[in-house]
């Protein structure tokens, strides 16, 4: 017998195997057993979550030969004709290749003829979004009024292209994409019944690249599998998805943390020397920097995938808050700018040299730049003041401390960078001089 890939052979075939759909499972396990169902069922949700699956187990609960149930028994005739797509009575359309309004009127002119094996006619159209808009309205009648012993069940991933006539007609149920826990149970059961060795490095790797997918997930482990000549191991993961080593992410944080640009540029050469992605760098980067800036905004916050959380840690203490996002920023649009640049190597960069060149100020300079200015305006309109009033002892007593100022901003200009000091003492500009009056016009 060929073999047969996991995402086929480890579909569910009852309510009680799928995952993560808990909300759509009790709608219609409750409605199959108080016999409360609709004539038309909406299944939405991205890819590789389970419609065309709940469809067929719904089809199966109602064609079993124990009777509607939300527990199809799986042995009978019927539910292994289900299960080896080979019942009469389920009719499944692609949409996507069955797009024109002949299709769909050559679909509903059998809509009228009873049943020939079950107990109810099932049409299942997947990628329903796909028809076109007189297929829609060759299907409205049909699918508002149909008759007893019909069910449509629609699939699609893009529930918005449906117009509302469709969408008022059907009962929606919108399917949950699936989380890194759910799926790494998944895999760890599916590989544990295989009996295959592997990392659970490896599978967390995998639930991630899955996006919430269950079938991606499955089609990535069997790639994986088949990499790794039988187990899924973690390094032959990471190539196989074009991850990058953690010592290479972690090198490009260390020199932004240290300013050190040629340390930078270095960890760049030696990436593209293992044909590593641009856009992954950058990916990477942005997810470094988004657990700096989660470690800022909550100390407690320990659960972090990556091996480098003392680094990210050093990060999130010696980087402002600010510095954070505007990093983030850079790398986003980075990643957006580089199908635009010369190449993608160059636009890689080009963004390094803006993370490098938005570096954080220094917090002592800015303070002792802040005391100069504000004592320099103090002491300029100090003088005017005793320019203009006639010499009192109160006077005497405001030039004393206009001198002891003064020496305080010494002490201050002798601690700060020479180019502050060139900055704040600059001459006050020139008053305007008063515009001459004009001369009277002659009569």
């Amino acid at each position: 017998m060929s073999y047969q890939a996991l995402a086929r052979k480890w579909r569910p075939q009852n309510f009680g195997q799928l995952m993560g759909q808990e909300h759509v499972v009790a709608a219609l396990s409750n409605a199959l057993t108080n016999d409360r169902l609709h004539h038309a069922y909406l299944f939405t949700g991205t890819r590789g979550v389970g419609k065309t699956t709940i469809a067929r187990i719904f089809a199966k609960s109602l064609n079993c030969a124990d009777g509607i149930t939300a527990e199809p028994c799986g042995q009978c005739q019927n539910c292994r004709a289900i299960e080896e797509g080979r019942f009469v009575d389920l009719v499944e359309v692609d949409a996507a290749s069955r797009t024109k309004v002949e299709d769909t009127r050559e679909i509903l002119d059998n809509v009228q003829y009873r049943p020939t094996q079950g107990r109810y006619k099932v049409y299942l159209i997947d990628e329903v979004h796909m028809l076109s808009r007189h297929s829609f309205n060759a299907l409205l009648k049909t699918l508002e009024e149909p008759p007893p012993h019909i069910k449509f069940l629609l699939a699609t991933t893009d529930p918005q292209k449906l117009p509302v006539t469709i969408l008022s007609r059907c009962l929606q149920f919108s399917l949950k994409a699936m989380n890194v826990a759910q799926i790494e149970a998944q895999l760890n059961k599916i590989l544990t019944a295989e009996s295959l060795s592997s990392e659970q490095a490896a599978i967390n790797r995998l639930a991630v690249a899955a996006n919430g997918s269950m079938r991606d997930a499955l089609s990535l482990t069997d790639q994986a599998i088949a990499q790794g000549n039988g187990a899924v191991i973690e390094q032959v993961v990471k190539n196989m998805l074009g991850l990058l080593d953690e010592q290479h992410v972690d090198a490009l944080i260390r020199a932004l943390i240290n300013q050190d640009f040629a340390a930078a540029m270095q960890t760049v050469e030696s990436l593209f020397l293992a044909s590593a992605d641009p856009t992954q760098i950058l990916v990477e980067l942005m997810d470094c920097l988004h657990q700096v800036a989660l470690l800022q905004s909550l100390p407690e916050y320990k659960i972090i995938d990556s091996r480098n959380f003392e680094l990210l840690s050093q990060a999130a203490a010696l980087w402002p808050a600010e510095q954070v996002h505007l990093y983030y920023q850079i790398c986003l649009r980075g990643r957006k700018d580089l199908p635009f640049a010369a190449s993608p190597r160059a636009g890689l960069e080009m963004t390094l040299m803006r993370l490098f060149a938005f570096s954080p100020v220094d917090t002592q300079r800015k303070e002792i730049f802040t005391a100069v200015k504000q004592v320099a305006v103090a002491q300029k309109v100090e003088n005017v003041e005793v320019a203009s009033a006639p010499v009192t002892e109160k006077t005497q007593e405001q030039a004393a401390d206009a001198e002891k100022k003064t020496e305080l901003v010494s002490d201050a200009v002798t601690v700060a960078p020479t180019e502050i000091i060139e900055n704040t003492t600059a001459e006050p500009e020139p008053e305007p001089e008063p515009e001459p009056e004009p001369e009277p016009e002659p009569e």
